[in-house]
């Protein structure tokens, strides 16, 4: 058993595998009860990462990196249905992965190739909202939908640093030797309805401003601050939709910077396809 396990560790190594810093440089945007499009550029903000890869063999390799990124969304840009709740958030993402990806061509013979890739990641998040005078309020601590009050057993406080599944595709074009750019979406499934901080029912409202304070109330019902805005909902009126969870995604530019003997157009030599010189005749 030893023995194999120094074999596998050593598959690599045997492999000639090169390691490569990936910079990332995009968009990132979120899919939730805020943002009903699967996928827009609308609302979106800047995202970057930086990270690092390790080739496998000229198709298989494993990513590991952080990127950082904001998203929100606003009611006034939501359907018209739902613009009179008239509730927003903001929320920064710090995110770190572990990923797998498959590059369908093998660019030592190749300039370009499509790819996937998923894998498991840890990301935290912190919602928050500005109000009628424009201070940040970070929304978990007002339990907007009763989360942590007794009233309320069966709502859960939400953690703020959760697991998400991202996966995602691209194409990637060779520059040089040693660096490509490419073009990739990466989406991540989430186990949460809470990145916007809006899922289910409004809670009672005499019980919201006693356990929690007048900003708590402010905050978890925003119709009275428009122009012909209803007061704040009966407790049980659906606010959110609970039965999908939020995603959010990014979009844009990743750039490769390999270390080591760099792609070849004339082999894969740095994956133990070697050649061999014919050998000088001898007089």
């Amino acid at each position: 058993m030893k023995k194999i396990f120094v074999i596998v560790l050593l598959i690599p190594f045997g492999l000639q595998a090169q390691f490569h810093l990936n910079l990332f440089g995009g968009f990132s945007n979120y899919s939730g009860d805020l943002q009903s499009k699967r996928f827009t550029l609308d609302q979106s903000y800047g995202a970057f990462g930086i990270g690092a890869q390790y080739d496998l063999n000229t198709h298989f390799s494993l990513l590991t990196g952080i990127n950082i990124g904001h998203v929100g969304a606003s009611d006034k840009f939501n359907k018209p249905d739902l613009q009179p709740r008239n509730l927003s958030f903001q929320t920064k993402i710090v995110e770190w992965n572990v990923m797998g990806e498959y590059n369908f061509f093998d660019l030592n013979e190749h300039k370009f190739t499509p790819y996937v890739f998923a894998g498991l990641a840890i990301f935290h998040f912190n919602p928050f909202a500005y109000d009628t005078l424009g201070n940040k309020i970070y929304l978990r601590p007002l339990s907007t939908e009763g989360e942590g009050l007794p009233q309320y057993p069966g709502n859960k406080e939400y953690s703020l640093t959760q697991f998400a599944i991202p996966f995602g595709a691209g194409i990637k074009l060779r520059i040089t030797s040693n660096v490509t750019i490419s073009y990739e979406i990466s989406f991540r499934k989430l186990f949460t309805d809470y990145l916007d901080d809006v899922s289910k029912r409004y809670v009672d409202e005499a019980t919201l401003l006693s356990d929690k304070g007048p900003v708590a109330v402010e905050m978890a019902y925003r119709g009275n601050e428009i122009k012909n805005g209803a007061a704040y909902p009966a407790g049980g009126t659906l606010r959110g939709n609970s039965k999908y969870n939020d995603w959010y995604y990014f979009s844009g530019i990743r750039v490769s910077i390999s270390f080591g003997e760099g792609y070849n157009s004339e082999g894969s030599e740095r994956y133990g396809k070697s050649r061999m010189d014919c050998p000088k005749k001898v007089y």
